[in-house]
């Protein structure tokens, strides 16, 4: 039996580095923006989690199947196409909260926007506060 390995883990790249190899100059105002915007949020800081996400807080993660790990609580990347935010899976009451964020797409885990301008700032704020105490509940720490 091989034993999975999580593909994004956390690493000592620079944020500010990475942000700045950013293409476009409004990815990376909306990154920086994000960035002050997630810091806030979560009173973590920010840590480069694979070569693309910047995520704020970890947590441990088990599954039935035996498989675990460890994930930011929340995290962005200011990718080429959009900007993906990344939230916890599973919670019901996101949608609700989604429902007044304003313009993106949404998958199982990644709420996708154009840009900053385009969503409500404080609606995201409590979907970043709703996310990692989703998080904490599910996921208490061992500590």
């Amino acid at each position: 039996m091989s034993k999975y390995k999580p593909k994004t883990l956390e690493t000592n790249q620079d944020v500010t580095e990475f942000i700045e190899g950013v293409d476009s100059l409004k990815k990376r105002e909306d990154a920086y923006t994000l960035l002050e915007i997630f810091e806030e949020s979560t009173g973590y800081q920010a840590k480069m989690w694979g070569p693309s996400i910047i995520g704020f807080g970890t947590y441990h993660y088990k599954y039935a199947s035996g498989h675990e790990g460890d994930a930011p609580l929340v995290g962005f990347s200011p990718r080429k196409a959009k900007i993906s935010l990344y939230f916890a899976t599973g919670d019901s009451d996101r949608a609700e909260l989604l429902s007044r964020l304003g313009k993106h797409t949404s998958g199982k885990a990644c709420v996708y926007i154009n840009k900053v301008e385009d969503i409500n700032i404080e609606v995201l704020k409590e979907i970043i506060s709703q996310s990692i105490i989703f998080l904490q509940k599910l996921y208490p720490s061992e500590n």
